[in-house]
Parts: C-alpha cells; structure tokens; sequence
C-alpha cells in the first residue's frame, strides 16, 4: 500500500476538502518535524484536523491525537496569521500535487500552499504573492522557497484534464522512457494509475513511450480521458483487500478500531477502478481521507510521542549518541593515519629520486644559483618557460620546480627544490618530513587505540544499561498539567488527581472537579481533595521506540476516555475502591501508624465553600452537604510501574492490583519509618527516572519498597 499521494489522489482529496469551506481555522500544531496539523471548526459539527505530512499525504481526521504544549515557530507563525480565519476555497494547481488553501480575514486573504511532491513543503503565502513562512527553505534550479520572495509555483507538468492531442504526443516523443515510466513521473500519475493507464489502453507498460503506434495513442489518450471522466464523475471511492475473509470482516463492521487492525489486509485504496485487482474483492468506503485514516491515522496520530521517544533515545546522555561518536572518532583517525602514511611514502620516494638523479639536480642548482648572481629571480622568472628542465620558479619561498630525468631521459616526474640548499640538504628535507609524518601516524594509531578500549567500555556500558531496563531522561521545558497535583492511575485509565496544599485543593474543586466528575476525601482533617475524572486518562499503545527497554510501557493522555460513559457514578465498585484507596494514602493516614482507613466521595455539586452562619472556613477547606458513599477498611498500600506518557518517562503511581496488571516492572510501597527519599534515589538509579518526579509520586511520610521488577 502506497503512502504518497498521486496527483489523482489529491484531486479527490480537494473535492473532499471543498465540503470544509467556510470552517474557521482554531489551532494549527507541528507534533513531529514531518507533519503539520491544522485544527478546523464549522459550525455546529465537531472540530477536524486537517493532517498534513510533508511529501506524502494529505487528509482529515477527528482522532485524539496528543500535540506538543509549546508550539513551534512554524505553527507559531500560521497561528499568528490564521487564528479564526475562514477556509474560503480550496485548489489544485493543474493536475499537479500542489494544494492550495484560501483563507479570509479582515485584512485580506492568506493562503496556504502545500506542495506534496519530493520532500514536500508547506508555505504560508500572504495577498501578495509573497512567502511569510516555508516550513523549510528550499532552492531549485527554476525557483527559491525562502521568506520574504514571491512564491512560484514549479512548471506545469501534464494535466489531463486540458490535454488536447498535441499535449501527448509530445510528452510521448520526447521521452526515451518505458510507457509506464513516462506516466508514473513524467506525467505525475504515480505508478499506480500508469498502470491503470496502460492497462485499460491494452498497452504493455515495457513498450517505448516513442515508439507508439498511431492506434495506441488514440487509445492512450481515449483511456486517459475517460480516468479523469470517472475520477470528476463518479467520485466513488473503493478499498480492495486481499482476501474474501478479510473484505467480509470489513463489511460487516464499521468501527473505526476493528478496521485499523485489518490495514495490513488492504490491497489498495482508489478513486476510479483498478483493473488488474479482483472487483469480487473491493468494496465502497465513504472518501478517501477515511481510507487513508484507516491506514495511516494510528501512526500519524503518534507523531507527538514519536518525537517524544526519538529525542529520548537521541537524546546528548544517550549512550548510542556516545557510542556513535566514538565510532565517527574512530573512522576520522583510520583515515588519518592513512594520509600521513601516504605523506610518508611519498617524501621518502621523492627523497630517494633526488640521491637517484644527483648529478642532474646538482647541475641545475648550480647552474640557476649562478644564473641569479649574473641577473635576478624576477628576470628569470619570466624567462623560465624558455629554459629547459625546469617547470616553474617561487621567488618568494625561493624554490624552484624541476623535472627528473625518466627511463628515456626525457623529462619526467616534477620535484620541488630549495636553491639555497645543496642536493644532499634537498633530498634530507623530504627524508625528514617522511619521518614527521610517520611520527604522526604512530601518535594517530596510539589515539585509535585508547578510542578503542573506549568503544569497548562503551558497549560494555550500553549492554549493563540495556540488561538493567535504564531510561536516559532529558529536561523538560514543561510538565503536563496534572503534574502540579498529586495524580495517578486507575485500571480503567481514568486520571486520579488530588492537592498537593491549600492552594493546590482550592484549584482541584474549582477547575478539575467538573459536574461528570467526583469528589473523593479522606475520613480525614487536612486530607487532599481529589477529582476521579470522567474523560482525562492515559491509554495504553504500542511502543514506538524499539530501543525503549523492556517492561516499560508506553501511553498516550487523552481527553476521550470512557465516551460511552456519561458520568463517572457509572464507574464499578471497583475503580470508585480504586480511588479510595488512593486518597487514603496522600492523606495523613499513610503515616499513623494504621493498618486502614476510610474515604467518600460526592458529586460536585455538594461540595462548596458557602458554610453555615458563624462558621469559618480555612484555605483549601470545602463544605461536603448531602449523601456520602463511603468505603471503608482501606488498606494502605501504592505501587509504582515505569511509563513513557506521551514520550516522556514518568514513573506511574496506582493500586498494586492496577499497576501489577499493566505495567511489568513495578514496586510496591508500603508504609514504614524508612526515609522516602532513599526509596525514591533507588527506584532512580535503578531505572532512570528523575528522582525528583519518583519523590513527588510518592505518599507523604516513610515508606518500604517491595521489588517486582523495578530494580532490575
């Protein structure tokens, strides 16, 4: 299944683009240097990110998809440009991969331009014509992409659509390429639709595009016609699977997660038929951008993480950068070493040649110095052409360039000469740079050694890190927004937050406490207010990274958890205990020395700050009025498993049954009269962690770690 666009593709792709004129332009993100995600809101209906991946594809999405909290410069600038304009029109230009995207604002129209071919491109163009931002800059032969020129588009290649008789003959003529080559690239279809092409013509893709008959042509430029017939009318799209198995599967379910685990089964995907696939096989889906989504959506929806977990491997601590430096070390000094034994060679050849042809460079010495005391270096010079032997002279270093006689005493090779020293100096010069230069070479060869031992040490380094499951954190400019707050996870994902102070219970009520979610407390003075959120949690993916060590597990924040649910007194009796447990042990319970404890929780709507007349309330206190649920015999135990949310490692802070179940390297802390801090500087060392997030996911008092994997 191809992953690039053909100009066929994107024709369909701008007709279904159409139906989002008059959206307003939200947010625009750059999750990973390859993709570009516009977010689009029309009115009354739910916001679509338009999804942009440079050089190869183009398509619309509603999928939660994690974005970076800092934008980029690029997503900066479109931001600044476009925040709320309106998409007006949408544009092909010819029939090449080129789209356009008209935007309107009160100052005037921006537009947009995505260039979908080689590596791709995405600019952003003002009224003028001029480019206020490329994605990256870029110079060819007929045109430049950089800040502040006019864009121009590259030449018009083929267009199908206005192609008169003329127009293929000459784009067949002048080719010297096989038929499906000469449409694949020369005519933009891609390969697949040359060979529809070739195909629906009769005609053999081998066949010499100049070597056509008149009766090929005809039906050449027939079947083309009739392609862009079906591509503009029809707009029917289809999916072809591999097998009737998987095609039944297909048909007979619609969601959207059962189909991406059968993107492996799809043959193809197209706007107009393709002959050579079994249309026993083939079925109709509602537009290509789903299609594409389908394939591609997961991968595309991960750019963040990805990212994410390639600065983690890639990182400057990473042990592969060190090695790979070492390895570039190592290759710099091999190659050095060679130079400086060439040098020497050399020096002691043309040292050698000198004591081999004494007495015709001792004559030509002579001979000059004499010829420089009767006149000068300035006259000579311009007369050496006519004097024989020698090839040219240097008045300022004061030497001169002579040939040796070769095996018929003709002239030779060339040898630089000192007039000043006589032949036996000349020729222990060159000895004695063949001896410098050796010199070198053993100090390079010493130098390539002890890099070496250091690969060795190296590797052996890399392997002890790898067999320990060791993550190499780099520092954050920013942190998620529940890492302000004591937070962890439930079994069912959902996000467990709870204040870390006064302020911290204030802000949990007023802005993360929201009428679907529900308010869990400590039996318990001081206890923190907690929030078991309805929609925020992590999601469970697969690992992008190969290189992220084994047991460590990789999830995604999302904001759609549970949408089947509409409220979180839905949840069992299981995740509700879950909770419990956690607020008892970020309250004052963990260190009293008890073996249980008790906690409720409230819908919002009973918890506030109005209290009866005569009555005080503190800061980060709340009045609780009406029904409590209450669990009780709580046992006061937590466990910790290693995660990277979103590409960043974090330790992950749960039941001991939720955190046994997902994650496989995880630790159980109970309470005790140890320090946490040593439990935290353990957990680390032994697994990467910052120490800092591995102590403030910790309960507040002493605590003992019991080992099921995250010491390895």
């Amino acid at each position: 299944m191809r992953d690039k666009l053909s100009s066929f593709d994107v024709s369909c792709i701008v007709n279904e683009l159409s139906e989002m004129i008059g959206s307003r332009m939200r947010k625009a993100y750059q999750p990973h240097y390859e993709q570009v995600v516009l977010k689009l809101n029309r009115k009354g209906l739910p916001s679509t990110d338009l999804v942009i991946v440079r050089g190869k594809r183009l398509y619309t999405s509603q999928r939660d998809r994690p974005m970076p909290s800092k934008p980029s410069q690029f997503a900066m600038v479109i931001r600044k440009h476009l925040n709320n304009a309106r998409l007006v029109d949408v544009n092909q230009y010819g029939f090449d991969r080129i789209v356009e995207l008209v935007f309107e604002r009160t100052r005037g129209k921006i537009k947009i331009i995505i260039e979908l071919f080689r590596d791709g491109n995405i600019l952003l163009i003002d009224s003028e014509g001029i480019i206020i931002q490329p994605l990256t800059h870029a110079k060819y032969s007929t045109r430049s992409l950089k800040k502040g020129l006019e864009y121009k588009p590259p030449p018009e290649s083929f267009n199908p659509r206005s192609m008169k008789r003329k127009d293929l003959e000459s784009l067949l003529d002048n080719s010297e390429h096989d038929l499906i080559r000469t449409l694949a690239v020369r005519a933009n279809f891609g390969s697949l639709y040359g060979s529809i092409a070739c195909s629906n013509a009769k005609i053999n893709e081998n066949e010499g595009s100049n070597t056509l008959s008149k009766e090929q042509v005809d039906l050449l430029e027939k079947t083309i016609k009739n392609m862009v017939k079906e591509l503009d009318e029809k707009n029917i799209i289809k999916v072809w699977m591999k097998n009737i198995e998987s095609l039944d599967k297909w048909n007979s379910n619609n969601d959207i997660e059962e189909r991406e685990d059968m993107a492996s089964q799809i043959q193809e995907i197209a706007p107009i038929n393709i002959p050579s696939l079994n249309p026993q096989l083939s079925t109709k889906i509602d537009s290509l951008s789903s299609g594409f989504d389908i394939i591609y959506g997961m991968h595309d929806a991960a750019a963040y993480i990805r990212r994410e977990e390639e600065k983690l491997i890639q990182s400057g601590k990473d042990d592969g950068e060190k090695k790979a430096k070492l390895v570039r070390r190592s290759q710099q000094q091999k190659l050095a070493i060679e130079k400086f034994l060439q040098r020497a060679a050399i020096n002691q050849e043309l040292g050698k040649s000198i004591q081999e042809n004494w007495g015709h460079v001792n004559d030509i010495l002579e001979q000059f110095n004499q010829a420089i005391i009767k006149d000068n270096w300035q006259s000579i010079e311009k007369k050496v052409a006519e004097i024989p032997w020698i090839d040219k002279i240097s008045p300022s270093k004061g030497t001169i360039v002579i040939y040796l006689p070769d095996e018929e005493g003709e002239p030779g090779a060339t040898i630089t000469l000192e007039v000043a020293k006589t032949v036996h100096q000349n020729a222990q010069r060159y000895f004695e740079e063949a001896h410098t230069q050796k010199n070198k070479a053993s100090g390079a060869k010493i130098a390539l050694e002890n890099t070496e031992i250091s690969k060795i040490k190296e590797d052996k380094k890399v392997a002890k890190n790898t067999a320990a499951g060791k993550l190499k954190t780099s520092k954050r400019s920013k942190k998620f927004w529940f890492e302000k707050y004591r937070w962890a996870m439930l079994s069912n994902g959902s996000l467990f937050i709870g204040g870390n102070d006064a302020k911290g219970n204030d802000t949990i009520v007023k802005k993360h406490l929201n009428s679907t979610d529900l308010y869990f407390h400590a039996d318990l003075h001081g206890a923190p207010s907690c929030s078991l959120k309805l929609n925020d949690g992590l999601e469970v993916i697969k690992s992008i990274n190969e290189k992220i060590p084994e047991g460590v597990i990789s999830l995604k924040i999302t904001q759609n958890l549970n949408k089947e649910i509409d409220d979180a007194r839905e949840f069992s009796g299981e995740i509700h205990q879950e909770a419990a447990q956690i607020a008892v042990c970020w309250s004052r319970a963990w260190g009293s020395g008890g073996a249980a404890a008790t906690a409720f929780y409230t819908r919002p709507s009973q918890v506030s700050k109005t209290t009866e007349s005569g009555e005080s309330l503190g800061r980060g206190g709340f009045v609780v009025r009406g029904k409590r649920n209450w669990h009780k015999d709580i046992s006061l135990e937590v466990a910790i498993g290693i995660g990277l949310i979103n590409g960043v490692p974090l330790p992950v802070l749960g039941t001991p049954d939720t955190i046994s179940k997902i994650f496989p390297r995880w630790g159980k802390i109970i309470p005790s009269k140890g320090k946490k801090e040593n439990v935290a500087n353990k957990i680390s060392k032994a697994t990467g962690l910052s120490q800092d997030d591995v102590l403030s996911c910790l309960p507040p008092g002493g605590c003992t770690l019991e080992n099921y994997g995250i010491l390895v």
